[in-house]
């Protein structure tokens, strides 16, 4: 296949995936939707019956309850790091079946729970596994899926775990209404099943080789590092060309042909994992500020019209719907513009904008007549849902095209680390804000947030020049090593189609030598 045929393809395939589609492509993007299907319809009966039954039918306190769930998600955020660099090592593959079957069993000891400990180990279980699942499952789709195809893919999975919630969710009402304790059993027994269905579904997928594999003399990526190439000698008489080093073997890690380096820094490296990666640290911290608006629906919003406004309290219900169908509906579309950094910067920029802009609207629904009050309130839901699409777009984007390949289930798991951490600080951080300042708390909020998104841009493109020895920056510079490889084998084809003539022999060799450095060094990123 010539250059021109793979990059018609390889725009197909985007194309083929993009947007327009309800649902992704047959082959590993359906199945990983149909995945993503069967586990957030567990999820969604157990996000709204899990409180009432571990206070109802266990008998825990309210404060037992949350304290038991922070300390979860507090270790499943410290876990979710390690567990995606064992997919990278494992295979993202297996390690995701096994994190589905963790979770399953974590719910099904729900069943079991009789005490506060109990509750707690299992519920620290039931946390690690979730967020491991979730670094797994990204390095899977990257190693499965062209980078062209993500972010419509990804768009794809948000709006099916948004359908698959909301079934979730009214399964869970209808356990609420009969408010026995086998229906709350029944909930618990669906959300296990789902997860093992996830397992299943996650099996079928092809198997990924791991990104990371041990070697005698350290430990190297998908492909090892290429060793130095000898030092060529100068071309004296025409026909002659000095001795060519040989290329250091790939897939080893140890003292390359003339090289005195060893692989031990790369090593040191690896140990310091994702956290020595500065550049990507801060994109994370700056997306983790934007991801405070996802306690905004379940717990400021309601408290707002409840503490502060005139509004009925079915509103509440009434706005979770909206953003819900919204998601379902614009969520692919929203994506289809995001292609690359430039383009994901720019979204999550508007998407900052838009935030501000909502955060003023809902400010204005205090002090009102209850019906201006609640028109004023679904104004302000419909720009929330929107910053919220043009953020995730964007910043799944990024999260890709910023992390290496060969270390992407670490890269993502700390990226996923700032789901939890706006799970646990953003209760707090809105209480404060909207409950105790009012007004004054949504406008602070939403200047928070645009200064977030428009910090972002500067941190993508610090994280995105970085050099290849940098962690990461050997990612950002295949597409840029790719295109050179190929010019130069071109070039080396060029000249042996024209026998050397006028150049000799030995220019033509020098060439052609080059041509397949550059194409390993290609490889190699």
């Amino acid at each position: 296949m010539t250059t021109r045929d793979a990059r018609s393809a390889e725009r197909s395939t985007v194309k083929g995936n993009g947007a327009g589609r309800v649902l992704p492509p047959a082959g590993p993007q359906r199945v990983l939707a149909l995945a993503q299907l069967s586990n957030s319809v567990g999820d969604g009966a157990y996000y709204v019956t899990s409180a009432l039954y571990f206070t109802h039918v266990v008998g825990l306190s309210a404060e037992r309850v949350g304290l038991g769930l922070t300390v979860a998600w507090a270790i499943g955020s410290l876990v979710g790091v390690p567990l995606g660099r064992l997919a990278d090592r494992r295979g993202p593959r297996g390690i995701a079946v096994l994190l589905a079957l963790a979770t399953a069993t974590a719910v099904a000891s729900f069943l079991l729970v009789r005490g506060f400990l109990p509750f707690v180990l299992a519920a620290c279980v039931y946390a690690s596994a979730q967020s491991g699942l979730g670094a797994a499952r990204q390095a899977l789709l990257a190693s499965l899926i062209p980078a062209g195809a993500r972010t419509g893919l990804l768009a794809h999975l948000q709006s099916t775990l948004n359908a698959g919630l909301a079934v979730g969710a009214g399964l869970g009402g209808l356990a609420l209404h009969a408010g026995t304790r086998s229906a709350y059993l029944g909930v618990f027994a669906l959300d296990a099943v789902s997860f093992l269905v996830c397992a299943g579904l996650l099996w079928r997928l092809p198997s990924v080789e791991p990104a990371w594999v041990d070697r005698p003399a350290g430990r190297v990526g998908r492909v090892g590092r290429v060793g130095r190439v000898g030092r060529v000698g100068r071309v004296g008489r025409v026909g002659r060309v000095g001795r060519v080093g040989r290329v250091g073997r790939v897939g080893r890690v140890g003292k390359s042909p003339r090289d005195g380096r060893s692989g031990r820094g790369s090593e040191r490296g690896a140990a310091a994992g994702v956290l020595r990666d500065r550049p990507y640290v801060l994109v994370t911290f700056l997306n983790t500020v934007l991801l405070l608006r996802m306690p905004l629906l379940s717990l400021g919003i309601p408290l707002w019209i409840t503490e502060r406004t005139e509004a009925p309290v079915w509103l509440v219900s009434a706005l979770f719907v909206l953003n819900t169908g919204a998601v379902m509906v614009f969520q692919v579309r929203m994506a289809r513009g995001v292609t690359g950094l430039v383009t994901a910067t720019r979204s999550i920029r508007r998407s900052g904008l838009v935030m501000l802009a909502s955060c003023m609207v809902f400010a204005l629904s205090s002090g009102v007549s209850p019906w201006i009050a609640g028109a004023v309130l679904v104004a302000g839901a419909v720009l929330q849902v929107v910053a919220e699409m043009q953020h995730s777009a964007g910043s799944w984007q990024l999260a890709f095209d910023l992390a290496p390949a060969d270390r992407m289930g670490e890269y993502q798991g700390f990226f996923g680390t700032g789901v939890t951490v706006a799970r646990t600080m953003g209760p707090l951080v809105l209480t404060a804000l909207l409950v105790g300042w009012g007004t004054p708390g949504w406008l602070l909020l939403g200047g928070l947030m645009l200064g977030a998104s428009y910090a972002m841009g500067p941190a993508a493109r610090w994280a995105a020049s970085r050099s290849p020895e940098q962690p990461g920056g050997a990612g950002q510079q295949e597409g840029t090593d790719r295109e050179r490889s190929e010019g130069t084998r071109r070039e080396g084809t060029q000249d042996l189609r024209e026998g050397g003539a006028g150049r000799g022999t030995g220019g033509t060799r020098v060439r052609l030598a080059s041509a397949g450095v550059a194409a390993a060094q290609g490889a190699e990123c």
